[in-house]
């Protein structure tokens, strides 16, 4: 009985979405910079600053309070680290 064997798909030039650079807006860029960045670093780039201005809620680490920076990408005063990225989503091209 002949066995069935797995080709590998090749995906060309598309690679992973995470790794491909994305222009931040002029809100995160005050943030992140201006370059060009793949999403996974933009998500550690706001981290960073998170962590430098401690902005995580000391009662609720899950909980970002938002700077005067940081309310320009969320548009709230307050998100959780699950809301976080669907609103970096909207300044990301």
């Amino acid at each position: 009985m002949p066995t069935k064997t797995r080709e590998k798909k090749t995906t060309g030039d598309k690679g992973n979405a995470l790794q491909k650079p994305v222009q931040p807006s002029e809100e995160l860029a005050a943030v992140v910079g201006s370059d060009p960045l793949p999403r996974g670093e933009v998500v550690s780039k706001i981290w960073e600053y998170i962590r430098a201005h401690n902005l995580q809620n000391p009662e609720n680490r899950r909980e970002i309070i938002a700077d005067d920076q940081l309310q320009r990408v969320f548009g709230e005063d307050k998100v959780t680290m699950f809301e976080m990225n669907k609103h970096l989503i909207a300044h990301l091209t």
